[in-house]
């Protein structure tokens, strides 16, 4: 359904559903891989009006879900939408596209020059500008208080971000290795296109700018990378890209021990009412008992998937990442070369 609307949803707060619907079809672009591309120049005329607006709604303390695309950050996005305070954007790539047009390491709106990590380097006063009229603009048309901008990547931006909105809130999503790099490679197998496969962007972009920018920087994984370079099966590349959030995010937790929130998927979906009260007093956030009913009826745990081979040139660092955020007791079965 739209925006992930259903009818639960709609019957718990009917004024969500209609926030999430604006969200969704007046503020958030279309990527490569939905329909609907056509309205993409209509919505980025838009967003250059919006940034030359003067801020007509104040953003404060909006909040990040950070991680590994398919380890649960959309239907935690989901059910945090449903607080009374929160406007949720379910990956706008194309507002952050408008601000910074460097940023786009997909493709879906431009194929030029793009860097999959950034720092405070790159937020220079327009791209501050920028972003805080947008934001503000998104508070205004949608009446929230609170922006919750689902965009796992930028777990690799902090330092960007934070030049933007000093006061953000990062919740740092983590879940099984295996379980993530399965999903990656069902829905990239599932959404297969002729010239480019969608969740490596277009013509591999994402791919490629991924060990560009990450792995060749990766004290783990720099001296393999000519290897890793030429990997083509989803799974060693799921298990790529899973490795190095997970040890962005470690790393940043070890610096600055309050800056991320990490929340387990596991825990989430089996402690929903604990785990968000942890969330909303992390993000400064007022109770709201309808929204916890909410989630406790949407989250369910999934069975978990069962280890699956690995190329040697990443098996070892995928398995002490595991290690280190405690999923004990699971190994690959094998490892391959090829």
């Amino acid at each position: 359904m739209i925006a992930q609307l259903d009818r639960d949803y709609i019957r718990t707060r009917s004024t969500k559903a209609i926030n999430r619907t604006i969200s969704h079809l007046l503020l958030q672009g279309r990527p490569l891989t939905t329909t609907m591309r056509w309205l993409n120049p209509l919505l980025f005329a838009q967003y250059a009006i919006a940034k030359r607006l003067p801020p007509l709604r104040r953003v404060t303390q909006p909040i990040f879900i950070l991680g590994t695309g398919r380890s649960g950050t959309t239907i935690l996005g989901k059910v945090m939408s449903m607080h009374r305070r929160i406007t949720f954007l379910n990956e706008p790539k194309s507002l952050w596209h408008a601000a910074y047009s460097y940023e786009d390491v997909i493709g879906s709106y431009s194929m030029g020059e793009a860097h999959y990590s950034l720092d405070a380097s790159h937020a220079d006063g327009a791209v501050i500008r920028a972003m805080q009229r947008l934001y503000s603009y998104v508070l205004l048309i949608t009446g929230g208080g609170r922006v919750l901008d689902k965009y796992p990547e930028m777990i690799f931006r902090i330092p960007f971000v934070r030049a933007i909105f000093p006061d953000a809130k990062f919740i740092f999503l983590v879940r099984n290795g295996y379980d993530t790099a399965q999903s990656i490679t069902t829905w990239s197998k599932q959404n297969n296109m002729p010239t480019y496969e969608n969740w490596w962007g277009r013509h591999d972009r994402k791919w490629k700018l991924l060990v560009r920018d990450i792995v060749s920087r990766d004290d783990a994984l720099a001296d393999r990378v000519t290897t890793i370079a030429d990997f083509e099966r989803h799974e060693d590349r799921a298990a790529v890209e899973w490795t190095v959030t997970m040890r962005t995010g470690l790393r940043l937790q070890a610096e600055s021990p309050d800056l991320l929130y990490p929340v387990r998927y596991e825990t989430l979906c089996r402690e929903p009412d604990q785990t968000l009260r942890q969330i909303t007093a992390f993000c400064e956030l007022p109770e709201d008992e309808v929204f916890l009913s909410y989630a406790k009826r949407t989250l369910a745990s999934l069975p978990a998937r069962q280890p699956f081979e690995l190329h040697s040139a990443i098996e070892d660092v995928f398995l002490d990442t595991m290690h280190r955020l405690d999923y004990a007791g699971q190994s690959s079965p094998a490892q391959t070369s090829a």
